[in-house]
């Protein structure tokens, strides 16, 4: 399966009604296997910052192949991926928010993005979303 526009925009809408569902506004972003943004979306009202962390959440989930919450654990201090978040011209995002998506089997097809409400919110949008 290949993550198209189509379906991107699905899971933006679905992103989209979570946030509103829990009153909080958000931008949303998916890219494809290949990093190139897809679908992208927010609330009218949503913090301008948002946009730009929606599509690096989307990103770093995507480069890094786990979600951008897994991947912050891994970057603590002490961990083994401690200081990766200063890469790529400060474009990784290391809090919950950036989920990579799978195809039936298990290959990576793309990712979301979601930023705008608290960390497990933007987690909860983005997971409605897939």
């Amino acid at each position: 399966m290949v993550l198209d526009q189509k379906h991107s925009a699905l899971l933006v809408e679905k992103a989209l009604a979570e946030g509103a569902r829990l009153g909080i506004f958000i931008s949303v972003a998916v890219v494809d296997e290949a990093a190139h943004l897809l679908a992208f979306s927010r609330h009218k009202e949503a913090e301008i910052v948002s946009i730009t962390l929606a599509q690096d959440k989307a990103y770093t989930a995507l480069v890094n192949r786990m979600s951008t919450a897994q991947l912050g654990k891994m970057c603590e201090p002490g961990a083994e991926l401690y200081g990766l978040q200063h890469n790529l011209g400060g474009r990784m995002v290391i809090f919950g928010g950036g989920i990579p998506i799978r195809d039936g089997h298990n290959r990576l097809i793309g990712a979301i993005g979601v930023s705008g409400g608290t960390v497990e919110e933007d987690i909860r949008c983005a997971e409605a979303a897939i």
